[in-house]
Formats: C-alpha cells, structure tokens, sequence
C-alpha cells in the first residue's frame, strides 16, 4: 500500500482529547462496577457504548433481527465460579498444609463441565513446560501416564532464560501460553495442571495471577469442554513449588535446566500430592460483542474492522486499601473510547467504499471470548475481512516518537502502520518484550490464527516530553502497580494527546484499506499465510 502523502496527512481528522477523557473516565467509574461480563454492568456498558455511537454517526452492525441489525452480537458463554472458599490441601510426605486461594495458590473455577471438585491426594508429576511439539522433536510427557494426577510446568516456554533454542528464542510461541498448557495437559489426560509462576517469565506479578484466575471463569460453549480443559487449572508460587521439590529431593532450578532440553524427563514428585473440595456455580450465559457500522459506497461486503474489548475484571477481592473494584481505566477504556472516536470519524468524513466495522467484544480477560466468537460465527465473512487493527490498553499521556505492536509478526498491515506512522513524525519499534506472548493476549490473535491480517496497535515509550526514560518508567508502574488491579483508574493528569496522535495514524491506515482494492497479507513464511491464501478466490 502507498503511504498517504504529508497533505494527506494533516487533511485527516483530529480526535478529541476531551472526548477520549470522557468516555474513559465514565466508563472506568465505580459505577460501571469494573465492567464485567453477565452482570449488571454490562447492561450498562453497552446502553453507555451505544449511545456514544449512534451520537458519533454509525449504524448498527450486529445480529440480524426481523430482518434488520441490531446494535449487538449475542455470545453465549459458559460461565463457572466457585461456591463459596475452596478447601485446598497440599501433603508433603507425612505432613499436611492448607493452602489459600489467592495466596500460594490460584485455583481457576473448572471450565471441563464440572458442578463440584472432589479430589483427594492427587499425586504431582513436573512435566518441564508442557509442551508437545512435534515438528520441533519435543515432548516434555515422555513415557508418563497423568491420568488420576496433577501436572506441574513451567511458565513459558523452553527458550526463555537462554534466549536461543527451538522455540524462536525470546520471542514466545503459543508453546509459552498458559492457555496452551491446560489445553495440552487435557489432551494428555491430566486430572490436572498446575502452572508455577514466575515473573518475568510471566511478565506480570502475583497479583495480576491472583486477580485474573480466583474470580468467575468464562469459555465459550463447547461440546466436549473436558477435550481443552482438565478438570483442576492453577497457579502456584515459586516458593511452594521450591518447597515440593525440595521434600521430593529435587533441585527446581536443576530441574529447570534440564526442562530446557528435548532429552528432559517427566519427574514424580515422591510424597507430594494436591486435593482440593469445592462446588462449583456453573452455568451458560449470554454476553454480547457491540457492533457499529459504517456500510461501504462500492464494495459494502468487504470489510475493515476496528476492535477493541469492552470488559474488565468487574468486582473482585479487595487491594490493600479494601478496593474491590477493578476499574480498567487504561485497560481497555482507553480501546473503547477510541473504537467510539474512530467510528466518528469516519461517520463524518466521505463515505468509504468498503465497509468499516467497530467491534467492542466482550470477555477478553477472559481468554479473547468474545472475538474468538466473532471470528468462529463472523457477521461479515472472514474471507473478505480485509484487515483487522485492534485497539488495546493505549497510553493516555503525551505523545511518543514510536509505536509498537503486539508479538514480531510479519505482515503487510505493519508495512502500513510504519508508513503512515512516518508521517506523522513515527518510528516502529519491535514489541520490546517478544517473550511476553503479548501477540497471543489482544483479539486480534482470533482473527490471525484463521488467516485474517490482523495487528494490535501498542503506543509507544519514547515520549517525546522525557524520552524512553519516561515512557519506560510509566510503563514499569502500570505492570506492577495498576495492571489488572483496582488502581487501574482515570487520572485528571492524564492529557490523552498521545491517544488522538496515535488515532491518526490508525485512521489513515484503516481509510486507505477502505478506499483501495488492495488485499493486505502475511509474509510467505508465516505460518498464518497458508489459511489466508486457501481463501483467495472469494476476494476479487
């Protein structure tokens, strides 16, 4: 694609700050409850999104209804929480410790269809990181039958400390995904999987483990859930992990070195075992993406999609200060606010040839759910979906002279992205923590993994008030202190000239795809091309 001109450029629309402020301050407001899927908030939530968007211009692009969309695509979830405070019990030899939730464990609420969780001295087994990979020759289950135990692994995946090996290196590949780990612990008939966490490896602390995982769960509806899911998920510290192996006579970081390798064996923790009695509220809900359209002058079936979810972790256990509301200010209001900008935007500018779409999808923080949904049922047909650009967590302050997207994936919507950002005085920058797996964490990674060019946009840290100092700085802080915690709230400093900045250079690229005959795609090695290129002959 040809980069717009520098006159094209300042011929685009400006975003307001205001606005962008506004609609994040309402929509992280302790009366939105934290946003959560199935409760009441998301009433309010979507009455909230979609007045901002019919006021902006669009029309609705949901599910069809008497002939005629509505405003949302209804996602059926199931939905699963734990009754009351889970009896957890860890036996080490002839001693017995009741574990907490939330403290040396994270105990998930049971996705395999389970109503109650009745296991008594499940034996532990380490099975390195999990992984079976048989194009890279790797199987971390040799010879090991886990039926009736509880498998321990590492997070990430076997190239992370080292930086080189057959797994890309730094970069993480879906190996490394926590979410991976369960799926191929159920394929290999674990009772259960335990993942110990570490922080850089995870890239995140405790806390955010702790806040994400003891809260109600959610899947989309499956006819064999057991197929991806073992009966107990968790997390556990890097301590009681220590201490396990210890009692068994193991080493964790010997151990941890040997799982590095393809010659690693599955280990028996001797004298170690879990059980864990709890009931479990499990039910199937409906949540809902909020769709808003703008319907193309010359092609109307083919599609540009703008994304960004619109939920949080709702109301959850208390922080130090007995905050129980878990705002997500940065993350996603910020996404939110500038789906709704966007879509004003091109509501009040020429009509564009193509269609243009603003999906708020539900149930991200919960494993990607609500576009996952989209992309399995899509309103507007994957094969003619021209690029999806996702919007998630963008930085609220001043301006910076780079951007970033999420994972080092190469495509031509990137190619894009850097030329237009050119323009506007922007650089790229590689995601500068490739083995934090955030390719595998946007909604985005619904759409890519069927073939459909997709990139999740990342404000960038060169702030052009302080430089990388700043920016990194700023970045440090919100993983640590406000990431997936209550304190994830608006602040009057905030300025969100950055944000209208960044918006720019998303319209230009999103315009340009909708008044072109152009079919951006992967690079020829990527290992999305193949499903995109099976589709071709229904684009023209």
């Amino acid at each position: 694609m040809a980069a717009c001109s520098t006159a094209q450029a300042t011929d685009q629309p400006t975003f307001s700050t205001a606005r962008l402020s506004t609609d994040v301050k309402t929509l992280s407001s302790d009366a939105f409850e934290g946003r959560g899927p199935a409760t009441p908030a998301e009433a309010k939530t979507i009455d909230y999104v979609v007045a901002q968007m019919k006021a902006a211009g669009l029309q609705p692009g949901g599910d069809l209804k008497d002939g005629k969309r509505s405003w949302t695509q209804a996602v059926p979830l199931r939905r699963s929480q734990i009754a009351g405070i889970p009896s957890l019990k860890l036996t080490l030899g002839n001693q017995q410790e009741a574990l907490t939730q939330g403290e040396q464990i994270a105990v998930r609420a049971p996705m395999d269809g389970s109503t109650k969780v009745a296991i008594a001295n499940a034996p532990l087994v380490f099975v390195g990181y999990g992984v079976k990979a048989p194009e890279r020759q790797w199987d971390d289950f040799k010879g090991v039958d886990l039926h009736g135990k509880i498998a321990v692994v590492l997070v990430n995946d076997p190239d992370f400390e080292t930086g080189h090996g057959d797994f890309g290196g730094k970069a993480m590949t879906y190996y490394g995904r926590w979410t991976y780990k369960y799926e191929e612990a159920a394929r290999q008939g674990a009772l259960g999987l335990l993942v110990i966490h570490e922080t850089a490896p995870a890239s995140y602390g405790w806390a955010t483990v702790k806040n994400s995982n003891i809260n109600a769960m959610f899947d989309i509806v499956r006819a064999k859930p057991a197929a991806v899911h073992p009966q107990l998920e968790g997390w556990i510290q890097r301590d009681l992990a220590v201490q396990m192996f210890r009692h068994a006579g193991l080493d964790f970081d010997t151990l941890k070195k040997q799982a590095q390798t393809r010659d690693f064996q599955p280990v028996a923790l001797k004298g170690a075992s879990l059980s864990a009695n709890f009931k479990v509220d499990s039910q199937v809900i409906t949540s809902h993406n909020i769709v808003g359209r703008i319907e193309g002058s010359r092609h109307p079936d083919e599609t540009v999609i703008y994304s960004a979810h619109w939920d949080h972790l709702g109301v959850g256990a208390p922080d130090a200060s007995g905050d129980r509301i878990y705002n997500g200010a940065v993350d996603n209001a910020t996404g939110t606010a500038a789906l709704i900008e966007m879509g004003r935007a091109f509501a009040q500018g020429a009509k564009p040839e193509r269609s243009v779409v603003f999906l708020n999808v539900t149930a991200e923080e919960k494993g990607l759910l609500g576009s996952e949904y989209y992309a399995a049922n899509p309103l507007y047909p994957l094969a003619t979906t021209v690029g999806v650009l996702n919007m998630d967590a963008l930085d609220p302050h001043g301006p910076a002279r780079n951007f970033t997207i999420s994972g080092s994936a190469k495509l031509g919507l990137l190619d894009d992205l850097v030329a237009e950002a050119k323009q506007h005085g922007m650089t790229y920058t590689a995601d500068p923590k490739p083995e934090a797996g955030y390719f595998f964490r946007s909604d985005h990674f619904s759409f890519a993994k069927r073939g459909v060019p997709a990139v999740s946009f990342g404000s960038g840290n060169d702030w052009v008030d302080g430089g990388l100092k700043a920016g990194k700085a700023a970045e440090d802080a919100y993983t640590e202190k406000r990431y997936h915690q209550p304190a994830d709230e608006w602040q009057a400093s905030w300025s969100f000239t950055g944000m209208a900045r960044d918006l720019q250079v998303l319209y230009g690229v999103g315009s340009e795809l909708a008044n072109s005959d152009q079919w951006p795609n992967w690079s020829k090695d990527s290992e999305f091309r193949g499903t995109r290129d099976a589709s071709a002959a229904q684009r023209k």
